[in-house]
């Protein structure tokens, strides 16, 4: 892992920082008098969405997390965005995009997005930060390296010019390791943490010896890494696929009888970082063609009600929040009357489920495979640590627990065990 040692200066452990920029979620936190701990950057919230609104009015402030959102739900005229770091390690991430009368490069965006929580944080503890330990996922995109490297100087890049003198990264999963180290174990054991998140899934096999969370190296201690570019996000685009996007015409017939409508607006709209595609005026004159082709025009007409009034998130949302409920109940019913008068969608778990096994087959192989890759058997693995909010559906869990017969589940702060670790990192890099 890449260490910039940048100035000579000593930094105090005030003056530093573990930034958690998550697909969904993103923490800050400091390593105070009492120990570490996450700084509340959004009223008594520690963990922020990972969303931005751009307003559409001259001179309105950028809004973040809860507040964009809620701007975007409540009809202002602007664009939210959402999953920014989804985008890292793709073609679009140094592309433009139009944010009303201005095109601004996606990694901006993220730029934005990561000083307003950098000031907020300052703000808070009155004192600037100059120093940060950034998490990054094992890997931001799978089987390329060149693009896992561009992935993580983009956001080395991103970081300095928001003011950071001093970055550096640490693995996610290794960054939840310190955290629930110094929470859970007694002596020494070995675990698997699974960091399941909204964009990536990681896995680290780690030897931990309760209370040494502040060694200064611990490159010994962590016996493998793996993982892969698939996460909530993933689990929400099969879930609207399967039961939401018939709703509104996949799959249904076009008049010809022997082919469907194109499946490509679907896809966009069952996907964070390509759903503002859906608003290109060419692809609505494109709908309006396929109405006038399909064998059941009502449903097109629910698809271009969403594309024409920029809804896609909200369908976005809709489909996230069913997903969650699904994980404490069997049937979830969501009202879209907004849509069309009378319109939802009833989602189960059965079916989610069934879309979603080839997912939780592939977290459970990557599990194993990092095991193996350490050298151990899965008998030799005393826990399973869960953090990231996607840890938490049922058979994820099912999943990964099954590859680990021995082992006792635990989980972690889902949204702060990450950015708690990261603090711990950064009081022993720069404090």
């Amino acid at each position: 892992m890449q260490h910039n040692s940048g100035q000579d200066r000593p930094f105090g452990p005030r003056s530093a920082c573990g930034l958690d920029f998550g697909t969904s979620n993103s923490t800050l936190g400091i390593h105070g008098s009492s120990g570490p701990h996450l700084v509340a950057l959004e009223g008594a919230h520690v963990a922020v969405p990972s969303a931005v609104f751009f307003a559409a009015e001259a001179g309105a402030k950028l809004l973040i997390g809860r507040e964009a959102v809620a701007a975007y739900i409540e009809g202002i005229d602007g664009r939210l965005m959402r999953s920014l770091k989804s985008i890292l390690g793709s073609a679009l991430i140094d592309e433009r995009t139009a944010v009303y009368r201005r095109r601004i490069r996606f990694s901006e965006v993220i730029g934005l997005f990561l000083e307003a929580l950098k000031r907020r944080a300052e703000v808070a503890q009155d004192a600037p930060l100059d120093a940060v330990v950034m998490g990054r996922p094992v890997h931001f995109v799978d089987d390329d390296e060149a693009g896992d490297r561009h992935a993580e100087e983009t956001l080395r890049t991103v970081a300095e010019a928001i003011g950071f003198r001093e970055v550096s990264f640490q693995y996610e999963p290794v960054a939840a390791a310190l955290d629930f180290e110094r929470r859970h174990v007694s002596g020494e054991k070995i675990a698997i943490v699974a960091d399941i998140g909204g964009g990536t899934s990681d896995f680290t096999v780690v030897r931990l010896t309760g209370g040494t969370g502040e060694r200064d190296e611990r490159g010994s201690d962590i016996l493998a890494n793996g993982g892969a570019r698939l996460g909530g996000t993933d689990f929400d685009r099969q879930l609207s696929m399967r039961t939401f996007m018939p709703g509104f015409g996949y799959r249904s017939p076009m008049k010809r009888g022997d082919i469907e409508v194109p499946s490509a607006p679907y896809w966009d709209l069952s996907t964070w970082s390509s759903v503002h595609q859906l608003y290109d005026p060419k692809r609505l004159a494109e709908l309006r063609e396929v109405r006038f082709d399909a064998r059941e025009p009502a449903l097109i007409d629910r698809l271009m009600r969403v594309v024409e009034t920029r809804r896609g998130h909200s369908v976005l949302i809709a489909v996230e929040e069913a997903k969650i409920a699904l994980s404490d109940r069997e049937r979830v019913e969501t009202p879209l009357s907004w849509v069309a008068p009378g319109f939802g969608v009833e989602a189960t778990r059965v079916d989610f489920e069934d879309s979603a096994r080839a997912l939780c087959d592939r977290l459970g192989n990557t599990a194993r495979a990092c095991v193996a890759q350490a050298g151990l058997t899965s008998g030799d693995v005393d826990f399973v640590f869960f953090t990231g909010g996607t840890s938490q559906m049922p058979s994820v869990r099912t999943a990964i627990l099954s590859q680990f017969d021995n082992a006792a589940a635990i989980d972690g702060d889902r949204f702060g065990a990450v950015g708690l670790g990261l603090t711990i990192e950064a009081r022993r890099r720069y404090g």
